[in-house]
């Protein structure tokens, strides 16, 4: 398991818990908006966080971490992943997953070996934008799948959606309303630019009202939605 970065504590990445965050590289979406491009496209020009540091780290902060969360790039990549959280869940902690949700197979595997605590899906776009929102050709099937996995394996979960001016309309979140219809959390994160942008495009975030009136397009369907981060 590679990690390439770790976020030592965090107060917001994991629900209710104080956590630490993994960063794993590589990704098999290119969104263009991606604000962690260097992991995604250059993972094997970033040194790995030592592996057996990370475990001493954790060890040593038993009693202040709850939880560990895992995020990328796309976590699932990594095969040898179970047995890296199989680690995690050893020392007492609980475990977030972060995914493009690409993966059912391999993330249907983790829920049943029974080491995941919490799971965050994206939702990147209405089902018809939805290839070119992750810079694909074609829709990726898997995530239809995971979607309905998610909402009825048992495991706390959430989706999420980061809304981005040029991407995203009332009209596309309606369509994402009614397709994770009943679903448990959804949160809506407006677009950031970080400096580490996938494409060199001009994205930009929607106003408070836009933002506003996307929320409303949602609710009717999903009536636990949320804006994160709204200042």
């Amino acid at each position: 398991m590679e990690i390439k970065a770790l976020q030592k504590t965090t107060l917001l990445d994991f629900p209710s818990k104080v956590a630490c965050t993994v960063f794993t590289g590589g990704c098999n979406f290119r969104c263009p908006f991606c604000h962690n491009a260097s992991l995604v496209l250059s993972s094997k020009e970033i040194p790995s966080y030592d592996t057996e540091e990370f475990f001493a780290y954790i060890n040593k902060r038993k009693g202040i971490l709850d939880g560990v969360c895992i995020t990328g790039g796309e976590p699932l990549l990594n095969s040898d992943i179970l047995h890296f959280i199989e680690r995690i869940k050893k020392t007492g902690l609980a475990v977030k997953l972060d995914t493009n949700g690409s993966m059912p197979d391999a993330l249907r595997s983790l829920v049943e070996a029974g080491v995941i605590d919490y799971i965050a899906m994206d939702i990147k776009n209405s089902r018809e934008k939805y290839a070119q929102t992750c810079g694909l050709s074609i829709f990726p099937k898997g995530v239809e799948q995971s979607v309905q996995y998610i909402m009825s394996c048992g495991v706390d979960y959430e989706f999420r959606t980061t809304l981005v001016r040029e991407l995203h309309t009332v009209s596309d979140m309606e369509d994402i309303g009614k397709w994770i219809a009943g679903a448990k959390k959804y949160f809506l994160q407006s677009f950031i630019d970080s400096g580490d942008i996938l494409d060199n495009k001009s994205f930009s975030a929607h106003s408070k009202e836009e933002l506003n009136a996307l929320l409303a397009a949602v609710l009717p369907f999903v009536p636990n939605t949320q804006i994160r981060g709204e200042a």
